[in-house]
């Protein structure tokens, strides 16, 4: 992939500015090789090719379409954000990888060349040894592609990571409250000093983006502001390294959380903040993406990447996540069982006893091999945009793991693990707002785990349409909950508390 003069900065910076996550490949111990692109520019959306290409894209699952889009960028043959939606970029660096790999550049991705794909991409992965990891000086999370930064030490305040001949460097750093401020650091790094220029810069009400550039090197600053104080990081590096370190930027900033203690880190402008005026993503989107309100993501966040994507995921056990209602009997959502032809239920068998009408929840039933728990009351009112909620998943040991998740229109994001689809949604009151409608069969892991993605879910009040229509009462809520925010709204912990015992793991014959 071609570096670009100022505008791969400019481009990764917006992208994040405009809440975009994305995944991009850390560099390796050595430059690489530019890639050639393809000769001819992507055709008109009028082209047949194109609008081929297009229609098989737009027809996998999002996640999917996330997940080869991430795949793209990590072999160096995409360089936008992961937004799963196709346009030229999307079609170009199809074409790119079809024409490197000796395929016909199509622009269509068959089954054999999305699993070649994925596993190049994994590859390149695992050779960055890149570990999401806690920062116990700065107090935040982010993730070091260690094989280009091995050198480690300690800094007021933060930590350095750096190349072995120290022309890469990332540093992190906190402030205490009161000690600085956003505006005073924003003016600082923005001040005019000779033989630098600033190439891009984006100040919000509690986040700071700028990159700049001399004449022999680049950097990247972030900073976000919470109530314990200012953490970010910078991010310098030789110019001429930068067709392989530009492409760690948005890997570095995507897995980075400031505070995550509070479950936030992800900083995005509000939905109706203006966007900066920098090159766009793959194709334009209806409205920007809400902040999100990510949690670390893993509860070892040093955890090593897994030997490779397909063993990982043969390792799992857990297909899906069910609450238990009583009586042998288990709500899931439909969609995680669609792979699932014999589930078991604590090592008996289940058996399906009804779906709903729209083929979204299922009810299974599993006599005698369910635990006692307590279901939690039904929602009424559905989420807030930005609400603060929890997931309940089974974990593959036993038991339930909790994460905690954040509301938007279109669902919920939460850094999820497998197995995570059917897991109930609760408000921080412990109401059911829904559960998780399905987790992805190709799910996009870094250093091993899931990070904070955006999930559909079933809604509470088709889960007490269809409780009603098979005769399962559905425990009441109780009464001045009302949005999770009142007099009752209690810890994470102690509103997943009172239902882990209803939480059950389903698994699948192979």
């Amino acid at each position: 992939m071609k570096a670009l003069r100022g505008g791969m900065p400019a481009l990764l910076a917006a992208g994040l500015a405009t809440g975009a996550l994305a995944q991009v490949p850390s560099p390796q111990a050595t430059v690489p090789q530019a890639r050639p692109k393809p000769a001819a520019p992507a055709p008109p959306a009028s082209d047949p090719i194109f609008e081929a290409a297009r229609a098989a894209f737009e027809a996998l699952p999002e996640a999917e379409r996330r997940g080869l889009q991430d795949a793209l960028v990590w072999t160096g043959d995409y360089n936008g954000v992961t937004t799963g939606t196709f346009g030229k970029r999307s079609f170009e660096g199809i074409q790119t990888y079809q024409t490197r790999t000796g395929a016909a550049p199509t622009g269509l991705l068959t089954p054999p060349e999305r699993i070649a794909l994925k596993r190049e991409a994994e590859e390149a992965r695992r050779a960055a040894r890149f570990r999401v990891q806690a920062d116990p000086a700065s107090g935040a999370v982010v993730g070091v592609p260690e094989a280009l930064l091995p050198r480690k030490s300690a800094l007021p305040g933060g930590t350095r990571w750096q190349s072995a001949d120290g022309r890469v460097t990332l540093d992190t750093k906190s402030f205490p409250q009161g000690e600085t401020s956003l505006d005073a650091l924003f003016e600082r790094a923005t001040a005019a000093m000779p033989a630098r220029k600033v190439t891009y810069k984006l100040k919000k009400p509690d986040f700071i983006v700028i990159t700049a550039e001399t004449a022999g090197g680049r950097s990247y600053i972030r900073y976000a502001e919470g109530p314990q104080g200012i953490r970010g990081f910078t991010l310098g590096y030789d110019r001429a390294l930068a067709g392989s370190v530009e492409r760690l930027v948005i890997a570095v900033a995507n897995s980075f959380m400031p505070f995550p203690e509070e479950g936030g880190g992800q900083e995005g402008p509000k939905p109706d903040a203006p966007k900066p005026d920098a090159p766009k993503a793959d194709a334009p989107r209806t409205a920007p993406a809400p902040a999100v309100a990510a949690a670390s993501p893993a509860t070892r966040p040093g955890m090593a990447a897994p030997p490779s994507l397909p063993a990982a995921i043969s390792e799992i056990r857990v297909a899906a996540t069910g609450l238990s209602l009583g009586g042998g009997r288990v709500l899931t959502s439909a969609a995680s069982l669609e792979a699932c032809a014999a589930p078991r239920i604590g090592g008996a068998a289940a058996s399906v006893e009804r779906r709903d009408a729209t083929g979204s929840l299922a009810l299974l039933r599993a006599e005698g091999a369910v635990r006692g728990g307590s279901a939690p009351p039904l929602r009424a009112d559905p989420a807030a945009p930005g609400e603060a909620l929890l997931v309940l998943g089974a974990q593959t040991r036993g038991g339930a793991g909790v994460a905690p998740a954040t509301a938007d229109a279109q669902g919920l994001f939460a850094p999820l693990q497998p197995g995570a689809g059917g897991a109930p949604v609760l408000d921080r009151t412990g109401r059911l707002v829904g559960l998780v409608a399905r987790f992805p069969t190709a799910p996009r892991l870094i250093a091993g785990v899931m990070p904070p993605t955006r999930y559909a879910t079933v809604p509470a009040r088709a889960v007490a349409a269809f409780l009603a229509e098979s005769g399962v009462p559905a425990a009441p809520a109780p009464a001045g909950t009302s949005g999770g925010k009142g007099p009752n709204a209690t810890t994470l912990g102690a509103a997943a508390a009172p239902h882990l015992g209803a939480i059950v793991a389903i698994t699948c014959e192979r």
